[in-house]
């Protein structure tokens, strides 16, 4: 029986060591091992610990920042701020003297402090914005507790929010992103747009912030003193300095707004340096709820149906293999299946088809195209550089293949062999309808080609990265898409039918003809798979370039989802025009 009871004994013993050795190891692993990042969710103790014991306002939160062409703030803005700490309401200071420089109550000043319980910026519902001598005046006071700083807020609402992206906090996505970074799990993630593409180069470093020590009761734990802590490194935050003008990118979306355009957008290039000038996605995102409705896609990236937009190529292709001769006419009293066109539009040519987007003119060429050869159709949309994306890439340090729009689609025209032989699938590919599928920035860029005269670049999103200082870390040049380009006698006559779609009379872009800029381009409206009850949805295009004689603007607009009777974006291009023929006339 005593022997027994030893046993028991000994085996409690035991298991009561081996427990306290387990507890111990725990904390040797708290305390030493992981001290900065614990936990797969890589939690810095040591920083968690001082939080506890500690009350601090946020300067800057360490994030790279995105800049418009001119320098202008795209994702924040600064503001000279009053910070004051809750500390203050157990402390006498001249609380006169500070009301006399805000020029506020003495009362209302008083009433913030005892109302606060952690460090906040003075005003309300906005932060009062200081004077250089307010903020000097105030700094000079020396009360602890209260400082005139300059602070970093996030703008009300972020500028072509579609293409700047949004961040977030994801330990996971971290996880899989960075595997070889120690990172805290509330590191702010690019979670789309430019965000998500730069962000290897917008990754936090440390914040800029006041801190004040508290002991558990929310006193002071080593006096009144506040610290301020600032990053070591000089050179971060980075900047992205955007190819975004951020006075134009505004007016676009008042513009796109005031048509009431809900699904689809526009984007606008500046042909000389083959860049976005402005780029409008709606609907717009849904911060609760941002992968809901699809609000978080970025629709000028996205692949849909073209309509007429694709004749351009059709005629391309049909000038480039002769057959269109200077007497060559076409039915275009006919539809595509032989039947009468309600429209009527006679025997026309092809500069007139084009203009005024007579289908059975330009399904007859993609036969005879495709006849000759199947892939031709597909060869000429590749010269005008409307099947691969487009946007900027290219080696940027160990990034082999650095992507500045990661969210942009392939084009596509035909799905497979048997598509590209049948004589009826061809047709309907040859007025943009079928399997033609084209984003809204290659066709932009199209544009943009043949203004230029057949030469293809890479779309810019962002001009370069910039250390804090200003000076210059990486540059992404204008560069050339493949040699694969079209023919100079080919390009001449595809602008002489994009300005003839505005000139004629009867041509379907006619309501752009009194403009200060003179307008090429082309009109589309497809057919698409998805209906509301009976009625089929309809995507309405207009794709250009102006002014005509010396391009400078490439503009795609699309309203995406609307009936036949409604939704037409000639007055949306209109509206573009005049505002940037005013603004390249008021400057």
């Amino acid at each position: 029986m005593v022997i027994k009871m030893k046993k028991r004994l000994l085996f409690l013993a035991i298991s009561l060591l081996f427990v306290i050795i387990l507890y111990i190891a725990r904390l040797v692993q708290i305390q030493l091992v992981e001290t900065e990042h614990f936990s797969r969710r890589n939690i810095n103790l040591l920083k968690e610990s001082v939080s506890q014991r500690s009350q601090e306002m946020v300067i800057d939160n360490g994030r790279g920042k995105f800049f418009d062409r001119n320098g202008q703030s795209l994702t924040d803005e600064t503001k000279p701020s009053l910070i004051l700490f809750p500390f203050l309401k157990h402390i006498h200071f001249d609380l006169d003297e500070l009301a006399r420089i805000l020029q506020v109550d003495p009362e209302i000043l008083q009433r913030a402090i005892d109302d606060s319980v952690e460090p906040f910026v003075f005003g309300d519902p906005e932060p009062m914005q200081l004077t250089p001598s307010q903020m000097k005046a105030i700094n000079d006071l020396e009360i602890p507790g209260v400082f005139a700083v300059t602070k970093s807020f996030a703008r009300e609402y972020t500028p072509a929010e579609h293409l700047i992206g949004i961040v977030g906090e994801n330990p996971d996505l971290l996880k899989k992103r960075y595997p070889d970074k120690k990172l805290p799990a509330n590191t702010l993630l690019g979670i789309s747009g430019l965000q998500a593409s730069f962000d290897p180069f917008l990754l936090q470093e440390e914040k800029a912030k006041l801190v004040y020590h508290v002991d558990g009761r929310g006193g002071p734990l080593f006096g009144i003193d506040v610290k301020y802590v600032e990053p070591s490194n000089p050179f971060y935050p980075v900047h992205i300095k955007t190819t975004l003008d951020l006075t134009i990118q505004e007016q676009a979306e008042k513009i796109v707004d005031a048509h009431n355009l809900k699904k689809g957008g526009l984007v606008l290039l500046d042909i000389e340096t083959n860049s976005i000038l402005a780029l409008v996605s709606r609907p717009k995102i849904d911060f609760s709820a941002p992968y809901q409705n699809d609000s978080l896609t970025n629709r000028m990236l996205q692949a849909e149906v073209p309509g007429s937009v694709f004749k351009t190529v059709i005629a391309a292709a049909a000038i480039d293999q002769n057959l269109v001769s200077s007497g060559r006419t076409f039915n275009c009293d006919e539809t595509i299946t032989g039947e009468p066109d309600p429209n009527r539009h006679g025997t026309l040519d092809l500069l007139t088809s084009f203009a005024v987007s007579c289908n059975n003119t330009f399904a007859t060429l993609a036969q005879e195209l495709a006849k000759n050869d199947p892939n031709l159709i597909e060869q000429y949309a590749d010269k005008l550089g409307l099947l691969q994306p487009v946007g900027w890439r290219g080696r940027v340090f160990h990034f082999e293949d650095f992507v500045q729009l990661t969210e942009e689609k392939n084009g596509q025209i035909f799905l497979n062999e048997k598509d590209r032989k049948d004589s009826n699938y061809v047709a309907l590919t040859g007025i943009g309808q079928y399997n033609v599928r084209l984003t809204p920035l290659a066709i932009a860029n199209m544009m943009a080609t043949i203004a230029r005269g057949g030469e293809k670049y890479a779309v810019r999103a962002a001009f370069s990265i910039e250390y804090k200082n200003g000076s210059e870390l990486i540059q992404f040049p204008m560069k050339k898409l493949d040699s694969n380009r079209l023919s100079p006698y080919a390009t001449m006559k595809l602008q002489q039918l994009l300005r003839e779609v505005v000139q004629n009379e009867k041509g379907t872009g006619r309501g752009l003809q009194d403009l200060p800029y003179e307008v090429a381009g082309k009109t589309g409206t497809a057919e698409t798979n998805r209906f509301a009850g009976n009625q089929q949805y309809l995507n309405k295009w207009f794709a250009g370039y102006f002014p005509f004689d010396k391009p400078k603007y490439a503009l795609v607009v699309l309203n995406e989802d609307v009936f036949s009777n409604e939704g037409s974006v000639i007055p949306v291009f209109r509206d573009m025009v005049n505002y940037l023929y005013e603004f390249d006339h008021t400057r």
